[in-house]
């Protein structure tokens, strides 16, 4: 079937890069991207291209990084787009560019909406212990993830997810998602539904702060809180004199000799692995052996 559509794409983590690659090997036009500005990191500021730019580049593609979206209108508007399609891309998108698209934006979200909008779903759904999650795909309003509803796909969980597993998967999912329902959106023989706005619940920015444990809270909350915030902030705690990273941890009966377990309230919580303040990778126990606390 033909895809007479002529989209910009807007993203900017990996989890955009899946659905990227999949409308480009599904033989849809896409004009450009837009993405954030590259960015400076590790001790000599190393220059890292958003992975999206890397994708972009080597299709050849012409790549946007504004400072401000609201920046590149004129450029876009050069394009005569039909459609944009946004995938993680990590900022409010104005009405200034929304007009530019006769068919709107279509937006990929990683949660059966309107449960968990916002900037931090995935973790969110780790941390609540939730049983399933899902995909939605809706046309993009003014209001954060509130545009009405395409189409959606559940996700069941097995309770052993953490935010990275559980990102690729989605990714994974949502690009073939957005390829499946794609035609019928563009042809507008799929029409969106609105979202039920008493049942919207919301997820926040998260902080590095949030990341660390005191043992006030129950260990099955803190057990959920190391596979949510794997990637970041990541779960800290001070043993002793020394902070270190849980990355792996699981739920005790009780205190055991020689392993590295921590009483809640309530509850006993293994730290399996952690990043020991030299940045080594560790066992709890090889931590135990190694370091005074």
């Amino acid at each position: 079937m033909k895809k007479s559509a002529r989209l910009i794409f807007f993203g900017t983590e990996d989890f955009s890069c899946q659905s990227l690659a999949m409308l480009l090997e599904a033989g849809w036009n896409v004009l450009a991207v837009v993405t954030k500005a590259d960015t400076r990191s590790g001790r000599g500021q190393r220059h890292t291209l958003a992975p999206v730019k890397e994708l972009a580049i080597k299709h050849t593609m012409p790549v946007l990084q504004p400072q401000h979206i609201s920046e590149i209108d004129r450029e876009l508007a050069i394009f005569s787009p039909t459609h944009g399609v946004l995938v993680s891309y990590g900022a409010i998108i104005p009405k200034t560019i929304i007009d530019l698209f006769p068919g709107g934006i279509i937006n990929l979200h990683p949660s059966l909406l309107p449960l968990y909008r916002g900037p931090s779903p995935i973790e969110t759904v780790i941390l609540n212990g939730e049983e399933q999650t899902g995909l939605s795909l809706m046309k993009l309003s003014l209001k954060m993830d509130a545009g009405p509803v395409y189409s959606q796909k559940n996700v069941s969980l097995s309770g052993q997810e953490n935010q990275i597993t559980l990102s690729t998967r989605l990714a994974s999912l949502g690009g073939q998602f957005l390829v499946e329902n794609l035609q019928q959106i563009t042809n507008e023989s799929l029409s969106p539904m609105p979202q039920k706005e008493e049942k919207a619940s919301y997820t926040k920015l998260l902080k590095k702060e949030d990341g660390m444990i005191d043992w006030s809270l129950p260990a099955k909350t803190y057990e959920r809180q190391v596979r949510a915030y794997i990637k970041y902030p990541r779960s800290r705690v001070r043993l002793g004199e020394h902070e270190v990273i849980i990355t792996k941890a699981r739920i005790a009966a009780n205190a055991k000799d020689g392993y590295l377990i921590k009483q809640c309230r309530p509850g006993w919580l293994e730290l399996v692995e952690v990043i020991a303040p030299s940045g080594r990778l560790m066992s709890g126990a090889d931590f135990l052996r190694g370091y005074k606390i």
